[in-house]
C-alpha cells in the first residue's frame, strides 16, 4: 500500500500559493471575492466580506438557501435599453443550450494483470457526449426544462471489446439518459411548485454528504470530479412555501433510483467475485419517499432543518429462502433521517456545519436488526487571499449500539468512521484559468484509503474549455478501497458550449 502522504501534491501546493498574496484580516479589511456558499453571487470584490456576501441573501427572501437555487421563479428586470434607435430584442420563450465533450483517461500505474483479469493499463476512456437543454417560457411565472444526453466510449473498441465483462461495456461503454424534465412556477405570490425529474441538494458541505440524501450520485469513477457534477435527478414533486426569512420546503419522490457504482470487470470494483443479485424497490406509490426542509437566511447566517423517509442508496445483503435452496440478494432499507445545516460569516472565514441522525440501517450478518447512526461534519472556508478559497472539512459517522459482528463483513464496517477533505482553488488571468488542489483521507490518517487530485480548467474562449488534471489514489484497510491504490490517472476534457 502506498503511504497516505502525497509528497508530489505538497509540492504543488507551494506552486499553487506561491501567486496567493497576503492575507488580510477582520471584517472590513479588502479581500479577493468570496463566493457564497449558497448562491455564488459576484459583486464588487474590493468592498464586499463574507458578512456581506450573506446580507444580500436577506434581499432576496430566502427564497432559495439551497444549492439548486430557485430563483429563476422571479424573472430578474431587464435593463433600459441603450438609446440606439431601434427596439429592445425580446428574451426568446424557446431557448436551446448544451454541450459537446471529449473526455479521457490514462491509466499509468496498472501492473499486468493476471490471468482472467482485465487489463486497465494505458488508455481507460476516450468518451464522447453531447448533451441538450431546452427551455420553454410559459404564461405568467411558469417555464419548463428538459435535458438529455447520450455518450460513447470509444476506449473500450480499441483495447478490444473480448477483454472486458459484459457488466462493464453494459454501464460504461454507451449511455443515452434523460436527466432534468420539470415543470416550475408561482401557484400564489408565496407558494411555489416544481415538479418532474430535479436535483435538490440539502447541506453545506460541497464535499462530503451528510444531510444531502436526495439525488444518488454517479460513482463508477470516484474520485475524478466534484459531488455537484455527480448528482443524478430523479422524478419528485416539490413545493416551497415563503414567509418572511422562512423557507418551508415539501418533497415527494417517486422515482426509486440508487447510485451507479463501480461494475464487476471495472478496475474499481473491490471484489473478485460478481456482484449478488440486487432485490430494487420499485417505483410505485406505496414506496414514495418524502422530505421537509425549513430553511432561514438571516444577516450573516443561514440555518435550515431536515427530514427525509428515503430507501438507503447503499444496499446490505439478506440471505433469502425461495425455492429448494437460500440464496443471497441485496436489498436497500428504508431509513428516517432527521438533521440540521448551517453557516456562519465571519469576516473572510465561512463556518459551516452538517448534523444527522439516521435510523433503520441495516447490515449483512445481524439479521433483521436495525442501528441509528449519528453523523457530525464541521467545515471552514477562507477568502482573504487573493482569488483563492481554501476549505477545509471533516465528518465523523458514529454508528450506534455497535455490534463487533459487523467487523466480519466485507466492508468491516467500524462504529467510528473519519473522512477529511482539503480543498484549494485559486483563479488567475482574470479568473480564466482555474487551479484546484483536493485531498481526501478517510481515516484519521488516510489509513482506510484516500486520494488526491490536481486540476487545472482553462477557458479559451466563451464558448471552449480546457480540463487536466492527475489523480492519485491509495490503497486502504477497507476492503472496498484495498485495490484502488493501482489506478493513478491523468485525464483530460474539452468542451464546446452552445
Amino acid at each position: 500500500m502506498k503511504p497516505a502522504v502525497f509528497p508530489s501534491f505538497v509540492i504543488l501546493l507551494l506552486l499553487l500559493l506561491g501567486g496567493i498574496n497576503e492575507p488580510s484580516f477582520g471584517l472590513n479589511a479588502e479581500a479577493a471575492e468570496p463566493e457564497t456558499v449558497q448562491e455564488r453571487t459576484d459583486p464588487d470584490p474590493s468592498n464586499e466580506s463574507m458578512e456581506d456576501v450573506l446580507d444580500a441573501f436577506e434581499a432576496h427572501k430566502t427564497r432559495e438557501p439551497e444549492k439548486d437555487v430557485l430563483d429563476a421563479f422571479e424573472e430578474a428586470p431587464n435593463p433600459p435599453p441603450e438609446n440606439t434607435g431601434s427596439e429592445p430584442t425580446p428574451s426568446r420563450a424557446v431557448s436551446m443550450d448544451g454541450h459537446a465533450k471529449i473526455g479521457s483517461s490514462w491509466n499509468y500505474a496498472h501492473k499486468a494483470p493476471r490471468n482472467g483479469e482485465t487489463d486497465w493499463r494505458d488508455l481507460s476512456r476516450l468518451r464522447a457526449e453531447l448533451q441538450l437543454e431546452l427551455e420553454a417560457k410559459l404564461p405568467g411565472s411558469w417555464k419548463t426544462f428538459a435535458s438529455g444526453k447520450g455518450a460513447y466510449d470509444v476506449a473500450y473498441s480499441i483495447q478490444g471489446r473480448d477483454n472486458f465483462t459484459d457488466e462493464v461495456l453494459d454501464n460504461y461503454e454507451k449511455e443515452i439518459e434523460l436527466r432534468e424534465l420539470y415543470l416550475m412556477g408561482s401557484i400564489v405570490k408565496s407558494l411555489d411548485l416544481k415538479a418532474g425529474r430535479q436535483i435538490v441538494v440539502w447541506g453545506r458541505s460541497d464535499n462530503i454528504r451528510v444531510t444531502d440524501v436526495l439525488n444518488p450520485l454517479d460513482m463508477r469513477e470516484p474520485g475524478l470530479t466534484d459531488i455537484e457534477d455527480l448528482r443524478l435527478p430523479v422524478t419528485m414533486t416539490r413545493m416551497d412555501y415563503y414567509f418572511g426569512k422562512w423557507n418551508l420546503s415539501a418533497l415527494a419522490v417517486h422515482e426509486i433510483r440508487f447510485n451507479k457504482m463501480p461494475e464487476f470487470g471495472s478496475d474499481f470494483y473491490p471484489y473478485g467475485a460478481s456482484k449478488i443479485p440486487e432485490n430494487s424497490p420499485e417505483s410505485r406509490i406505496d414506496n414514495t419517499e418524502f422530505g421537509l426542509a425549513l430553511n432561514g437566511v438571516f444577516s450573516g447566517w443561514d440555518i435550515s432543518f431536515y427530514y427525509a423517509s428515503v430507501f438507503d442508496d447503499y444496499p446490505h445483503a439478506e440471505l433469502v429462502y425461495a425455492g429448494m435452496f437460500p440464496h443471497m440478494e441485496l436489498h436497500h432499507s428504508s431509513i428516517h433521517m432527521g438533521g440540521a445545516a448551517g453557516n456562519i460569516a465571519l469576516g473572510n472565514w465561512l463556518i459551516k456545519t452538517d448534523i444527522a441522525f439516521f435510523e433503520g440501517m441495516q447490515f449483512l450478518n445481524t439479521g433483521k436488526t436495525t442501528f441509528t447512526r449519528i453523523d457530525v461534519l464541521a467545515g471552514l472556508e477562507y477568502f482573504g487571499f487573493a482569488d483563492t478559497t481554501v476549505t477545509i472539512e471533516a465528518v465523523n459517522r458514529h454508528l450506534n449500539e455497535y455490534d463487533q459482528r459487523l467487523k466480519n463483513l466485507p466492508d468491516k464496517i467500524d462504529q467510528d468512521d473519519f473522512q477529511s477533505v482539503l480543498r484549494i482553488t485559486k483563479d488567475y488571468f482574470h479568473d480564466t484559468l482555474t487551479v484546484t488542489l483536493l485531498t481526501s483521507l478517510y481515516g484519521f490518517s488516510g489509513q482506510n484509503g484516500a486520494f488526491g487530485r490536481f486540476s487545472l480548467e482553462y477557458d479559451l474562449s466563451d464558448n471552449w474549455t480546457v480540463l487536466g488534471g492527475i489523480v492519485d489514489y491509495h490503497s486502504g484497510d477497507k476492503p472496498s478501497m484495498s485495490g484502488i491504490g493501482d489506478n493513478d490517472r491523468i485525464y483530460g476534457e474539452i468542451k464546446y458550449s452552445f
